[in-house]
């Protein structure tokens, strides 16, 4: 049997885990957290074998940050970041992190227990793709990564002299990624591009 570790903070997405690991027969769930920074304490006091980590946690926990100290004290131990947020970003920080695989509670087109047997398997399961909403008049798979780069600078109220530094490109360069943000976006101002992108959560800037 596999030792499951459950961190979610949506009611409505535990109870529906829970319901699916109480029907395998190949997994057991030995708990579950609201708050990703318990994770670590869990896993030093009991046998665990598989962490399904939710991004965005109870008291604005990251589960990604969660993750990564796990990683580095359990390195046996395989986690799955689930996610319904579209926040560019995760997918790139958990592979930096060296999360095991991938899931999309609302986008995904795998199942959830298929994406736990793989990466039992040793499988390492990542969507192709963030999600691809629409921002003004553009989608979000029309940015490019540097553009999308700036717009979170802009996003956590750094100046445009700060992205330069920040980005180790030119302030003349920022401009032109800005400029073009709001021509592919049909936004007027940049405080309407960040209030779009960060309302839809392709950038959440405290994770």
């Amino acid at each position: 049997m596999v030792n499951v570790l459950l961190v979610e903070d949506s009611k409505i997405t535990s109870d529906m885990v829970e319901s699916y690991i109480a029907k395998s027969k190949d997994y057991i769930l030995i708990a579950t957290l609201e708050n990703a920074a318990n994770a670590e304490i869990v896993c030093s006091g009991r046998q665990v074998d598989l962490i399904l980590m939710d991004v965005c946690t109870a008291d604005d926990e990251s589960g990604l940050d969660a993750a990564s100290k796990i990683r580095k004290y359990n390195p046996d131990i395989k986690i799955i970041i689930m996610t319904s947020m579209p926040d560019y970003s995760f997918i790139k920080k958990a592979k930096d992190i060296g999360c095991n695989s991938f899931w999309y509670k609302e986008y995904g087109e795998d199942d959830l227990l298929d994406v736990m047997n793989r990466t039992m398997q040793g499988e390492s399961v990542y969507p192709a793709e963030t999600p691809v909403i629409s921002i003004g008049l553009a989608s979000s798979n029309e940015l490019t990564e540097r553009e999308l780069d700036v717009l979170r600078q802009l996003s956590l109220g750094y100046r445009y002299e700060d992205i330069a530094e920040n980005l180790c490109v030119s302030c003349n360069t920022v401009k032109f990624h800005i400029k073009n943000l709001l021509l592919k976006t049909g936004y007027r101002t940049t405080l309407q591009l960040v209030v779009d992108v960060v309302s839809k959560q392709l950038i959440l800037p405290k994770f």
